[in-house]
């Protein structure tokens, strides 16, 4: 392989992928690049055998092709401290490498391209799907922090992608809080759904650019493959079923709470540092025109509570909730007002944007609540 590159091309390329380099890995040639130079350019991939990220930038002068394997951390460690400039990375015999600039050069070790595994894609069967990015993006945003951390139900560590011709629903639920998010303008031929792990969705979400407009989806039972620019993402699925979530979402919640979303979420930051720390219980009073917030901690004589003027219409309510599950939700809505929607003191909590929101139809969020004492 000889080829010229520019140094601040082939760092952004690398740091575009290099979220998929592991750690540590029992496959020592998982912590390298894979460097394939050909046809006027150099593809880069990174994997961890469950999430493998490709990119491709073109180079200045290919000389000679070639594949090799690269040692991930010296290489980024090496690019981070020089300035953007001509680099010329050639091999030299069969172990090592060179990279050349204006005023030195560095000699690295490198492996057979053919120690790399293959990167299985989805297969013949595969739907394709296509997504708006800016909309794909978001709804990852908007959901991602809703999923659980549970080895008996894999299904909840990630994204449900409830996809309809037109629009695709995302879900996330840790069986406390349930977030479902909508995103419009999808193009797909028929119904369909898969499940994506929180943490390949958490990455897709950090390397979509705002130059994307669309990102192109193909996935079968197991894997799924994203492609947008000349960025490939492929991952395995997580196999199972899940919960039928809109079965669970309130329908006759008469009892209905409007107010401003900032005003309730720095409210109930300042009345749950003195709740319990092991329960971050806080407790709701709710009547025509106000909102009492409070919480207690008789273990350390702790005890806080704030008034609110609002708009509530309903039976008076006493209600609890999870500080930390509450105010979640509330700093991941993007809207200056919300809507809580309640039926009684035992039954989930339904929170959305106020009518008025352009996108009070996109997300809604579903809070469980907990017993007063």
């Amino acid at each position: 392989m000889k080829i010229n590159i520019s140094s601040s091309s082939l760092l952004k390329a690398l740091l575009d992928v290099s979220k998929a380099i592991p750690s540590k890995s029992a496959l020592p040639i998982l912590e390298n690049f894979l460097f394939v130079a050909k046809d006027g350019r150099l593809k880069v991939t990174a994997s961890d055998s469950e999430l493998t990220l490709v990119t491709s930038i073109e180079v200045d002068k290919l000389e000679e092709e070639g594949s090799i394997a690269v040692p991930a951390r010296h290489v980024m460690d090496l690019l981070k401290v020089l300035p953007d400039q001509p680099l010329k990375i050639n091999t030299l015999g069969e172990s090592s490498f060179e990279c050349c600039w204006a005023s030195g050069n560095s000699v690295l070790p490198y492996f057979p391209a053919d120690d790399y595994p293959d990167i299985k894609l989805a297969g013949e069967d595969a739907q394709k799907v296509i997504f708006p990015a800016e909309g794909l993006a978001a709804g990852i945003g908007g959901t991602v922090y809703a999923t659980a951390d549970d080895e008996i139900r894999p299904a909840m560590n990630g994204i449900f992608f409830d996809i309809d011709r037109g629009e695709t629903t995302l879900v996330a639920s840790d069986s406390h809080k349930l977030i479902c998010y909508t995103v419009p303008g999808v193009e797909a031929a028929e119904k369909a759904s898969f499940i994506l792990h929180k943490r390949p969705a958490s990455v897709l979400r950090s390397i979509i650019g705002k130059d994307v407009e669309k990102v192109e989806v193909l996935f079968d039972a197991s894997t799924v493959v994203f492609t947008f620019g000349e960025t490939t993402m492929v991952c395995r699925l997580i196999v199972g079923k899940y919960p039928k979530y809109r079965d669970v979402i309130p329908q006759n919640n008469n009892n209905i709470l409007k107010i401003d979303r900032e005003l309730l979420l720095s409210t109930v930051r300042r009345v749950a540092v003195c709740a319990n720390k092991a329960s971050n219980h806080i407790k709701f009073d709710l009547k025509a025109g106000q909102l009492e917030i409070s919480a207690q901690d008789l273990g350390f004589a702790l005890a806080s509570y704030e008034k609110i003027i609002c708009d509530y219409a309903g039976d008076e309510l006493t209600i609890g909730f999870k500080s930390t599950f509450l105010s979640e939700i509330l700093a991941n809505l993007n809207c200056e007002s919300v809507v809580m929607k309640f039926a009684d003191s035992r039954r989930a909590a339904l929170i959305l944007p106020s009518e008025e929101e352009a996108d009070a139809e996109k997300v809604c969020g579903i809070l469980m609540p907990i017993m007063i004492a």
